[in-house]
């Protein structure tokens, strides 16, 4: 077993803002389709479906790298797509061009790529596009747009994640980084830089998979660190028949890091990553169905990708961020220019459960198997789709739940062309490596 020991002293449906109900009906897949995944996990019993060694090379990427590797035009996306045109802010008036002027300057890029030091943040933090916490909304009077959809919030980022460090904002309050799956800005108090030796190390060393939500973890002298998160890893330092020993990095001095150990109970961890099976994924997705509807991670919650993410990371499978990325994970069957009736019928044909993701643009979710011939769906959604008088509204849920592909075809005012069955392009099982299937 892989201790880790320490020579030096323990020292991101669619996208849909607020809209008020268009009636107070009830979505009938939410009455009729059971919200538990027992029903539809029975009988799995697949064993390892990931790949451990893989999965810590991804999570550990941005310690391994000696320059920051995105180009300066990549990393620059959000100052060209982000413009005074139909920007909104958090009074939901109009953003001045002085905010982004502003915002350009602070953000130092003639120093990119000058630190080139490896981080670990310190707690759950967002991972913001431009250097600053103000929201940048699109018009707030448009179905789809408004609270929550702050498009600066790139993600968030769980605490004692790896993160490769670019360079500093003009007044050194943020630092540009990378992590294994996103990069952006992020406070500087947030994070702490570590030595090489000690990264190696600690990516060296057998890692704890956590496998809750929102648990306290605290010191072993009974001070507070952070709560936990679906996915994190942690090294494992020693074990007993009821609790793992882990260290962790609670808060540093001068910028120095604070190494701190916690005993953790094995009900909420897991030496190595879980097998694929019944129990297993019944204990996830309970943890999922707690969650509400959080764009880019906002508030503690979830969004569609971000959901599927934490899904399938403490089974060993590494999904990229955003929907569409990880809609190319593994094998993907096109649904392309087909009907509805022959999507569904090579959905149930193809797809494996709770293996398998169906995307259309901007969505994703996951695949869990069919109730009453039904397919059934996965996802953390805002909302459904309405058309009033020609006028697009949304039907809020902002949850996660289990749906058929037409959740809220009941609705008087649904808007089937915004159905999710008509939107979708693919499907990707994520568990197989295989060629493309148009």
């Amino acid at each position: 077993m892989r201790y880790f020991y320490l020579f030096c002293s323990l020292l991101f449906l669619s996208a849909c803002s607020f809209t008020p109900k268009i009636e107070p009906q009830q979505i009938a897949d939410l009455q009729n389709i059971p919200q538990s995944a027992t029903v539809y996990s029975q009988g799995i019993d697949k064993g390892k479906i990931g790949d451990e060694a893989a999965f810590e090379r991804a999570y550990f990427s941005p310690w391994n790298i000696t320059a920051f590797d995105v180009p300066l035009e990549k990393a620059m996306w959000a100052y060209n797509v982000f413009t005074p045109a139909k920007s909104y802010g958090e009074n939901l008036q109009p953003l001045k061009e002085t905010f982004f002027d502003e915002i350009l300057e602070n953000s130092n890029f003639e120093n990119y790529g000058t630190i080139n030091k490896r981080a670990l943040t310190l707690r759950h933090l967002n991972l913001r596009a431009f250097p600053t916490q103000r929201p940048l909304l699109r018009d707030p009077n448009a179905a789809g747009e408004g609270f929550p959809f702050d498009y600066l919030q790139n993600s968030t980022i769980e605490a004692n994640k790896p993160l490769f460090v670019s360079h500093y904002s003009k007044n050194r309050e943020w630092v540009f980084v990378k992590s294994s799956f996103a990069y952006g800005w992020v406070k500087t108090y947030d994070i702490v830089f570590i030595d090489k030796k000690y990264t190696d190390k600690w990516q060296q060393a057998q890692q704890i998979f956590l496998t809750t939500d929102n648990d306290a973890l605290y010191s072993q002298d009974n001070n507070y660190l952070f709560r936990t998160h679906i996915g994190m890893m942690l090294p494992l330092i020693d074990a007993n028949n009821t609790s793992n020993t882990i260290l962790s990095i609670s808060k540093f001095q001068e910028n120095q890091p604070y190494y701190r150990k916690s005993n953790i109970s094995k009900a909420i961890s897991h030496n190595g990553i879980l097998t694929f099976n019944a129990q297993n994924i019944n204990h996830i997705i309970k943890q999922l169905l707690k969650v509400n509807y959080g764009w880019g991670g906002m508030y503690g919650q979830r969004d569609c990708s971000s959901t599927m993410r934490d899904f399938f990371a403490p089974f060993g499978i590494w999904l990229p961020r955003n929907s569409y990325k990880q809609s190319l994970i593994g094998r993907v069957i096109s649904l392309k220019d087909l009907s509805d009736e022959e999507k569904i019928a090579r959905i149930k044909k193809f797809a494996i459960p709770f293996e398998t993701l169906l995307y259309r643009k901007g969505h994703i979710v996951l695949y869990v198997g069919t109730y009453t011939d039904k397919i059934v769906v996965f996802q953390n959604l805002w909302g459904v789709k309405t058309l009033k008088d020609d006028k697009e509204g949304r039907y809020i849920i902002g949850r996660t739940v289990f749906s058929t592909l037409e959740i809220g075809k009941n609705l008087k005012y649904y808007d089937e062309k915004g159905s999710l069955l008509r939107g979708l392009v693919s499907m990707n099982i994520v568990s197989e490596k295989e060629e493309s299937k148009d």
